[in-house]
């Protein structure tokens, strides 16, 4: 246990020490710190640096849960917290399946998820990589502006502890560096975008990431709309990643339960092209949601979910596992961080095979725009033609349709170019066949 944390732990530990014979508790512990960074032409528009803490505890009682929170750790906080719980329990609706988690013999994989260069980074440098990003971006082209240039970075420690043994705690910081540009030309205004991550400000590649953004927009302008008709796509890595973040949920024992699944029923079968290998490993440490407890206090671990196309498992947290009769796979709290295995082929070499298809650089409305029942989905979308192996004319205000079935089963493709982003799943290039785009 971190000493950093032994405050945090010490409280949970004397909450749960108040359990009476009739009734389990789980009390998690937080410390949490986080800096917003926004400046545009080389001026600071926004600053936030907030610190925060807090307390949760969980009742149950004869089938019964109750819950209750605070923004505090002072001792009356607590004191009401735990009161607060107990009393709701007691006006709560029987549940069969409410139960705390038991410790599952699983060893916590530990990581280097905190940074004390991070920790100790200094406010004014901060700002001064957002300014740099911003340089860069704009040198990169003489039609791009800024719409925005952003740092921003957290840190979270936390405490567990349960009448059921569970004792535990950890602590992780983050930071990345984000631009967002607009290029103009005859009237026209593109929009482009790019990440810098590292595990502390020294790791960004604020080069790469500046030229980027200034690259996406630029390349869209003059864009028009294609014709309509079915086409092979090349996803641009943050375009799957969105989409896997759709796919990870679907695949939680909580939307299994809930009847919100389009893979309910399917273990076993062969759900995707053999290409297609998922996994969600909040052990790899460069994934930005790595980490080493899940919701419930368990360790996380590395679970594949999808191998060569067949469908392996559904994730779980402890109640979900319960509902369904498996095991937890220490996903309380979800697939934090889910990723493809690579293929061999970077993204150039990927639109070098296809005859005519289209790059599709970003989609709008992807959340919204999926069923995650049906499998339906719908988004609009803006990218590049490919003819003859090479990117050509821009296109934009068009959609892409299909559903999440096709999608998985028509990959022709996986890409190598594996790009770690700051959200719950790393992207990379996926070529996938049969696909309706509607344009003009």
């Amino acid at each position: 246990m971190s000493s950093s944390v032994n405050d945090l732990q010490a409280i949970a530990d004397a909450v749960v020490a108040q359990a009476q014979p009739d009734e389990q508790i789980e009390v998690q512990v937080s410390r949490s710190t986080e800096t917003d960074i926004r400046v545009r032409e080389g001026n600071l528009e926004h600053f936030v640096s907030a610190q925060s803490q807090g307390i949760s505890v969980v009742v149950i009682k004869e089938g019964r849960t109750g819950t209750s929170s605070a923004g505090t750790l002072s001792d009356e906080a607590v004191a009401e917290v735990l009161a607060e719980a107990r009393e709701n329990a007691e006006l709560g609706s029987y549940d069969e399946w409410a139960d705390l988690a038991e410790p599952d013999g699983v060893p916590v994989v530990k990581q280097e998820l905190w940074s004390e260069k991070l920790a100790s980074f200094d406010t004014a440098k901060k700002i001064e990589i957002a300014k740099e990003l911003e340089r860069i971006a704009v040198s990169s082209d003489h039609r791009v502006r800024i719409d925005d240039s952003n740092y921003s970075d957290g840190a979270t420690e936390r405490a567990f502890a349960t009448t059921k043994g569970i004792r535990a705690s950890s602590r992780s910081n983050h930071c990345y560096a984000t631009v967002s540009t607009m290029a103009d030309d005859n009237g026209e205004t593109q929009t482009g975008w790019a990440f810098a991550l590292g595990k502390d400000p020294s790791e960004f590649n604020l080069e790469e990431a500046g030229k980027k953004a200034a690259a996406r927009a630029t390349r869209l302008l003059g864009a028009v709309k294609p014709p309509s008709k079915k086409v092979t796509v090349v996803l641009d890595p943050m375009v799957t990643a969105q989409f896997l973040s759709i796919i990870g949920s679907t695949l939680h024992g909580e939307s299994v339960v809930k009847q919100r699944s389009l893979f309910a029923n399917r273990v076993g079968e062969q759900v995707a092209s053999p290409l297609i290998t998922l996994i969600d490993d909040p052990t790899d440490s460069r994934a930005y949601g790595a980490h080493e407890l899940d919701g419930d206090g368990l360790a996380a671990r590395k679970n594949v979910l999808i191998e060569n196309g067949v469908l392996k498992m559904f994730v779980h947290s402890w109640y979900s596992a319960r509902r369904m009769g498996a095991a937890t796979t220490g996903n309380a709290g979800g697939c934090g961080a889910l990723q493809l295995m690579p293929g061999s082929k970077s993204q150039a070499e990927l639109i070098a095979d296809i005859e005519e298809g289209v790059l599709i650089d970003s989609v709008q409305g992807l959340h919204s725009g999926v069923n995650p029942i049906s499998g339906d989905f719908s988004t609009g979308a803006s990218g590049l033609m490919i003819r003859n192996g090479v990117t050509a004319e821009p296109v934009r205000e068009f959609t892409i349709a299909s559903t999440l079935q096709n999608m998985l089963k028509n990959v022709v493709a996986v890409g190598s170019d594996v790009d770690w982003l700051p959200m719950s799943a790393a992207g990379v290039s996926l070529v996938i066949s049969d696909i309706s785009m509607s344009g003009a």
